[in-house]
């Protein structure tokens, strides 16, 4: 048995000098596209979430993607090269999954590699912190970032206004975006009786709809406080739902060598959960697996024979059967095909939030 002093004496010494970890924001940037080794230009890639991250930028490295578009230019079969765990990176395939192509054209073949960013949030542009104070993926904004965002103007000075009236848009009016969270950041002034003066969009996501209406909903409100300049409120808008691909028939996938009911009975049906990131984005997909039963009704030998739109729902698929035991037989089963849809609720989208 090690005693504490050999134990400690094993620890190696930190560096001398080591630099000290500052909060730093996170963005994720996409780098050349080809598909059939060519190179894409016209593509609209969707920006993956941001982070807000104390570490050190060497120890997270980018990521390459591979993917195809159908011809309604819309990303399909996407895969991610390597299984290691890289961290802020979750809503990168999300993201692919919700860009879009030029309408007409299949490609295959296709590859992208996504760069992390790091900017001190001394150096962070403006939109990112406007971002992120939005849809905050880890900690709260810090101080230091609100004070960039509020340096013009005397709004955010105590006692700060407090609305005697808040407006808010028709937000099943707004058309939403399939696949992205949509907002849009209103600056405005107010005079001395607290109305609101000189409201415009500051920084968003370029939906016109929601501009148009966040700025009419500032307009509509109130404020206690008396005069004031460089004063900001958010709206956003739930992603609009992006449908499943379609998908092919269990029997054209499943095993020739099956030895297993064409439909499962579950003794414990799995549990069901959806993979986070492509819910928030309303981005639906399906997996299909194929398993093996033991007698008692373990399951095992679990394997993906199609996921879409993302190879993500078909490990979403994986545990979700793991969860699962099927009644138990005298011989066991092979070869079993199970399906796994991933749907959002249909009530969603019918309201959306502000912050």
């Amino acid at each position: 048995m090690l005693t504490a002093a050999l134990l400690l004496a094993s620890v190696p010494a930190p560096p001398v000098n080591a630099p000290a970890l500052s909060q730093q924001m996170v963005a994720w940037r996409p780098g050349e596209i080809r598909c059939d080794g060519q190179a894409i230009t016209d593509a609209t890639m969707r920006r993956p979430d941001l982070a807000l991250a104390v570490t050190d930028p060497q120890r997270v490295r980018s990521i390459a993607y591979r993917f195809a578009v159908d011809d309604t230019g819309r990303p399909h079969s996407i895969t991610r090269e390597g299984d290691a765990f890289v961290p802020f990176a979750q809503d990168i395939g999300p993201a692919l999954a919700a860009s879009r192509f030029p309408v007409g054209a299949k490609r295959a073949a296709c590859t992208v590699r996504y760069t992390p960013q790091f900017d001190p949030l001394a150096r962070a542009p403006i939109a990112d912190l406007a971002a992120y104070s939005i849809f905050p993926a880890g900690p709260k904004l810090p101080k230091a970032g609100w004070d960039r965002l509020g340096a013009v103007g005397n709004c955010r000075d105590r006692p700060r206004p407090a609305p005697l009236l808040r407006a808010f848009p028709d937000f099943s009016k707004v058309a939403a975006t399939p696949g992205v969270r949509d907002w849009s950041l209103v600056a405005f002034d107010t005079d001395a009786d607290g109305r609101p003066v000189d409201a415009r969009v500051a920084h968003g996501t370029g939906n016109a709809d929601l501009d148009a209406a966040a700025v009419d909903a500032v307009r509509a409100s109130r404020f206690t406080g008396g005069a004031r300049a460089g004063c900001l409120y958010p709206y956003w808008r739930a992603a609009g739902r992006l449908t499943a691909p379609d998908k092919p028939d269990e029997g054209q996938v499943r095993p020739t060598d099956a030895r297993c009911p064409a439909k499962v009975e579950w003794a414990t049906r799995p549990n069901s959960s959806y993979p986070p990131a492509y819910r928030q984005r309303a981005i639906e997909g399906w997996a299909i697996l194929s398993f093996d039963a033991a007698p008692w009704g373990e399951i095992g030998n679990i394997k993906v024979l199609d996921a879409q739109p993302s190879a993500d729902f078909g490990q979403q698929a994986i545990q979700i059967l793991r969860s699962g035991r099927v009644a138990p037989s005298a011989q066991g089963a092979t070869g079993c095909v199970e399906t796994v849809k991933f749907k959002m609720p249909d009530h969603y989208g019918l309201l959306a939030e502000e912050d």
